[in-house]
């Protein structure tokens, strides 16, 4: 078994967004039973709109 190793917290910079109230509700049915965060959730979502972006 590898050495544990403490993951590093990379930087973040705190945004101010304002979501349509449905879209609020759909992320948290999404997540609701899970082990992830609305940031988390939002934040996955976005790298992947990015990623599609570049192809």
């Amino acid at each position: 078994m590898g050495k544990f190793k403490i993951p590093a917290t990379p930087p973040t910079t705190n945004k101010t967004i304002r979501f349509p109230n449905d879209v609020v509700e759909e992320v948290e049915k999404a997540i609701q039973g899970k082990n992830c965060t609305f940031s988390a959730f939002v934040i996955a979502a976005v790298r992947a709109a990015l990623q599609d972006l570049e192809e």
